[in-house]
C-alpha cells in the first residue's frame, strides 16, 4: 500500500509507486539495482523522499511518501519481534541531497528494531548514488547500539543478505542468552527513576523498586537514574534521554519499563506512542503485587476496586498505549478483562464494589463488636513490609499464616489469640504491610485493614533492625500512621531480626528508639515482649503466675 504525503501528486505518479507493491526483492539482495533506480528516479521527478518497508522474503509491505527532507515510518507494531529482537523488516528509502543516514534514521533503526535502514543518495538524472546503510549490534562492553556503513554504489553494496541477518540474529540471541533464558516467559524489565533526590535516595529508592519487581516475578536487567530538578511533564525525563534508555533496554532484551515515580495518564500515553515497550510504574507494579496477594473476598473486592479506580483516567484517548497495558505485570486481574472497556461500564462496576464493600464492612463490624463486647485487648500488628510481621503472629500465636521473603507476602488481615495466664488473652491482628511512596489511594482500598487498626488498643510496630535502612523504614511508617490519622493509638516498637545482627548493636539501639528486641526465630526470645505486653493492659500481674 502507498502511505504518506501523497498531497499534490498527479495520478499516474501514484500508479507508479503503486507499482513498486508488487515488486519483489530476491531474498539474498538488500535491494535489487533495478528497483533502486526505480525509486531514486520516482523520487527525483516528485522531489520527495520514497521509502518501503520489505519483509525477509523480499515482499515490499509499504510505499512511503515524504517530503524533502524526511519519510514517516508507519505503525509496524503488528510485526512482532523476533527471539533475538529484530522485527524482520528493513526500511531503505532515498535522500535527495547525497547525505547520509540521519540522526532520526539511526533512532528509527533501533526503536523499530529493523533488520536494516538503507538510505540511497539521489544521483543525476535521478540515477543512484551512494549507499547509507546500517544495522543494529548485539550487546557489547562499548554499549555501542548500532553501526553504520555505506557502499559507494548500489553495484558495490556486498551484502548477502540472508546470511548477514542469520549471523546477526545468532549472534544476539546468543548475547541475551547470556542476561537470562530465553525460553523464560517472565517479564523483562528496566526500572528508571527520575527525580531531584540525591543519587543516593534515589537509589535506595529503586532498590526497593527491584524488590518489588522481584515478588512480581519480574527479571530486572538493568536499573536507570536520572537526577532532575525539572520533571519534564509529557515523558517524566527527557525525550533524547528517555529514547536512549528505551534503545539500551531493547537492545538487552527488555519487555517493560517501570518507573519509580508515578506516571500522569498523559505520561503514559507519551511513553508509549514512542514505544511498544508497556510502561508501568511504581503503583501499578504494586496493584499487580495486590492482585497476586489477595485470597479473601476482602481482598479481592479492594483489589479490583483499586486497579479500576487507577485505569478509569487512563481510558482517555484510549488505543495502542492502553492495549499495551493489558495482561501481563500491571494488567493482572481485572486489568486483564476491563482496560478496553468504556468509562461508563467501568464507573458502573466500581459503584457496584463499593457497594459490595459497605456489605462486607457490616459483617466486619459486628464481629469487632462482639470482640469489644468480650474487653479482650486488640493489637495490631504494623510495621514496614518484609520487617517479619507474619512470622512473628506466626511465632507468638503457634498459628501458620503464610509468610514469605518477599514484599507484600500477606496481603488479607489476619486475626489470632494470644493467651496469657491468669485465663488472659488479647487479639493479635496482622496488617498489610507499610512502604515508601505508596499513594493514599492504594491505602485508601484496603478499608478493611485500616478499620482493624482503628479499633487497635495498641499498635505493635515491628522494625527489620537487620536493615541498613529500617531507619528509614520507621519514619516512613510514622508518616503513614499519621496520613491515617492513627498517631493517636500508643504504639511499641520491636526490633525483629536481632539474630542478624551484631549482639553489642542490639541494646544501645533498643535503647535508643525505645524498643523491645526480638528475633521471630526464636521463642525464647519473646519473653521481654510478653512480659510489655502484659505490663501495659494487665499492671502488676505476674508473667510466670
Amino acid at each position: 500500500m502507498v502511505y504518506g504525503n501523497l498531497t499534490g501528486l498527479k495520478q499516474s505518479q501514484i500508479k507508479a509507486l503503486e507499482r513498486i507493491v508488487r515488486r519483489r526483492i530476491p531474498p539474498d539482495q538488500v535491494i535489487s539495482a533495478e528497483l533502486a533506480r526505480y525509486l531514486t528516479e520516482r523520487s527525483a521527478e516528485i522531489s520527495r523522499q520514497l521509502g518501503i518497508i520489505v519483509d525477509r522474503q523480499g515482499t515490499v509491505l509499504y510505499v512511503i511518501v515524504g517530503d524533502d527532507r524526511e519519510i514517516v515510518i508507519p505503525d509496524l507494531t503488528g510485526y512482532g519481534l523476533g527471539r533475538s529482537g529484530l522485527r524482520g523488516l528493513r526500511c531503505i528509502h532515498t535522500h535527495l541531497k547525497s547525505e547520509s543516514l540521519s540522526r532520526d534514521d539511526l533512532t528509527d533503526l533501533a526503536l523499530l528494531r529493523l533488520d536494516l535502514m538503507v538510505a540511497l543518495n539521489v544521483g543525476e538524472r535521478g540515477l543512484p548514488g551512494r549507499v547509507h546503510y546500517a544495522h543494529l549490534l548485539p550487546p557489547n562492553p562499548e554499549g555501542k547500539s548500532v553501526e553504520a556503513l555505506s557502499a559507494p554504489s548500489i553495484h558495490q553494496l556486498d551484502l548477502e543478505f540472508q546470511g548477514f541477518i542469520s549471523s546477526l540474529e545468532n549472534e544476539m540471541e546468543r548475547k541475551i542468552g547470556e542476561t537470562f533464558a530465553l525460553s523464560d516467559k517472565r517479564e523483562k524489565a528496566i526500572l528508571i527513576s527520575v527525580g531531584p533526590e540525591t543519587r543516593g535516595e534515589l537509589e535506595d529508592s529503586l532498590d526497593e523498586l527491584a524488590e518489588l519487581a522481584r515478588t512480581a516475578d519480574v527479571v530486572v536487567l538493568d536499573q536507570v537514574i536520572q537526577r532532575s530538578q525539572r520533571i519534564n511533564p509529557r515523558y517524566l525525563m527527557g525525550e533524547g534521554k528517555l529514547k536512549e534508555v528505551v534503545i539500551q533496554a531493547l537492545q538487552k532484551g527488555a519487555t517493560l519499563l517501570v518507573f519509580d515515580q508515578d506516571l500522569s495518564p498523559g505520561q503514559v500515553r507519551s511513553i508509549s506512542q514512542l514505544t511498544e515497550m508497556k510502561a508501568i510504574d511504581r503503583s501499578q507494579l504494586i496493584l499487580d503485587i495486590f492482585a497476586r496477594r489477595a485470597h479473601t473476598l476482602d481482598g479481592k473486592v479492594q483489589v479490583e476496586l483499586a486497579q479500576l479506580k487507577y485505569i478509569l483516567p487512563r481510558l482517555t484517548g484510549k488505543g495502542t498505549a492502553l492495549s499495551r497495558l493489558a495482561g501481563g505485570i500491571g494488567g493482572r486481574g481485572p486489568g486483564e478483562t476491563k482496560l478496553e472497556s468504556d468509562r461508563r461500564r467501568i464507573r458502573d462496576r466500581i459503584s457496584r464494589l463499593e457497594k459490595q464493600l459497605q456489605n462486607l464492612g457490616k459483617g466486619r463490624r459486628q464481629r469487632r463488636q462482639r470482640r469489644q463486647r468480650a474487653d479482650v485487648p486488640i493489637v495490631s500488628i504494623i510495621g514496614y513490609t518484609n520487617a517479619g510481621k507474619s512470622t512473628l503472629l506466626n511465632a507468638l500465636t503457634q498459628s501458620q499464616v503464610f509468610t514469605e521473603d518477599l514484599l507484600f507476602a500477606t496481603l488479607d488481615t489476619s486475626t489470632r489469640r494470644l493467651r496469657f495466664p491468669q485465663e488472659r488473652e488479647v487479639i493479635i491482628t496482622d496488617t498489610v504491610g507499610f512502604i515508601r511512596k505508596l499513594p493514599k489511594s492504594l491505602l485508601g482500598a484496603f478499608k478493611a485493614t485500616l478499620e482493624e487498626l482503628e479499633d487497635a488498643d495498641l499498635l505493635l510496630h515491628v522494625v527489620d533492625i537487620s536493615n541498613p535502612r529500617f531507619e528509614e523504614q520507621i519514619n516512613a511508617v510514622e508518616r503513614i500512621l499519621q496520613d491515617l490519622e492513627l498517631d493517636r493509638i500508643p504504639r511499641l516498637r520491636v526490633f525483629n531480626k536481632i539474630d542478624q545482627v551484631p549482639a553489642e548493636e542490639v541494646s544501645p539501639l533498643c535503647r535508643r528508639f525505645e524498643a523491645v528486641p526480638v528475633s521471630a526465630l526464636e521463642r525464647s526470645s519473646f519473653i521481654p515482649l510478653l512480659e510489655e505486653l502484659q505490663q501495659r493492659f494487665w499492671p502488676g500481674d505476674d508473667l510466670g503466675a
